[in-house]
């Protein structure tokens, strides 16, 4: 009987055992990952660098060296940036797709973006094909562990304008549909990166359905909402809890000001997060 009772406590504890040998590291991760901030640094415009929970390092729409708001040293050294885990670009207007396809080749990293934007990025030889990923609205990638992106709709335009080496002169090609990004890090954390849109009533389902924790939407007007539009958006349709104000002060064109945004958001429990280009903050 002795011997029946050990033998029947190994045969119990071994798929235990097993899970741990295999599981616990997964799972240690996890905590750390679920432990780490999330910090995001203004880059102007609409380009940010994410570092997630779990020290995974995503850019989005870098105009770096053009921007005339672009923090040092960054604008002068692509490298000061740091090694980049994942590279979005919401669509190909200069202000957005900026020196993405540089960094793509200087960090071998996969630049994902609008199918249609993708795709002349290989065919003129901006970037190899293997550093090019297409993908359109509604569909998600989950490029790195614990942590997915999705594509929503963004109601723009988009256009590629290359300078063709052999005659030295600019060319416009067709560059697919502009997008925005839900990027969902390791702990759940909820970013709705709207890249340049205007008002449109599927910012209600994509709040419903989504559920973003933080919101980053251009006030800039002109080639976006304004500051009202954007007010409206947010308390209207979308409901964050948090929101970030980009792509306004870096173009004559585009004259809304964050006081303006401010002033429209007053009375709203959501909270916005005023920042200069350059600034960190963390969640």
């Amino acid at each position: 009987m002795k011997y029946m009772t050990q033998a029947l406590i190994k045969l119990l504890l071994f798929p235990l055992a097993f899970a741990l040998f295999f599981i616990g590291p997964v799972s240690a991760q996890s905590a750390d990952a679920n432990k780490g901030k999330t910090e995001l640094l203004w880059l102007g415009q609409a380009g940010w660098r994410i570092q997630s929970p779990g020290g995974k390092m995503i850019v989005i729409d870098p105009w770096i060296t053009g921007g005339p708001k672009t923090p040092a040293p960054f604008k002068t050294d692509l490298a000061a940036l740091g090694p980049i885990d994942l590279l979005l670009v919401t669509h190909a207007h200069v202000d957005h797709i900026g020196d993405a396809p540089a960094l793509a080749k200087l960090n071998n990293t996969i630049l994902y973006g609008p199918a249609d934007m993708v795709t002349p990025l290989i065919t003129l030889g901006l970037i190899p094909a293997n550093l090019g990923y297409r993908f359109n609205k509604t569909g998600h990638v989950k490029p790195l562990p614990g942590i997915k992106v999705t594509a929503v709709k963004a109601e723009h335009s988009s256009l590629l304008v290359w300078k063709n080496p052999a005659t030295d002169k600019p060319e416009a090609h067709p560059a697919g549909e502009a997008m925005g990004y839900i990027i969902q890090l390791e702990n759940g954390f909820k970013i709705w990166h709207m890249g340049d849109t205007g008002l449109f009533t599927d910012m209600k389902f994509i709040g419903e359905y989504y559920k973003p924790d933080l919101v980053l939407i251009p006030i800039g007007g002109n080639f976006t909402m304004d500051p009202e539009d954007a007010a409206f958006a947010l308390k209207t349709w979308v409901k964050p809890k948090m929101a970030i104000p980009m792509h306004y002060n870096s173009n004559p064109l585009t004259k809304g000001t964050l006081a303006e945004f401010q002033a429209a958001m007053k009375g709203s429990a959501i909270k916005v997060i005023p920042m200069t280009e350059g600034q960190t903050v963390s969640f």
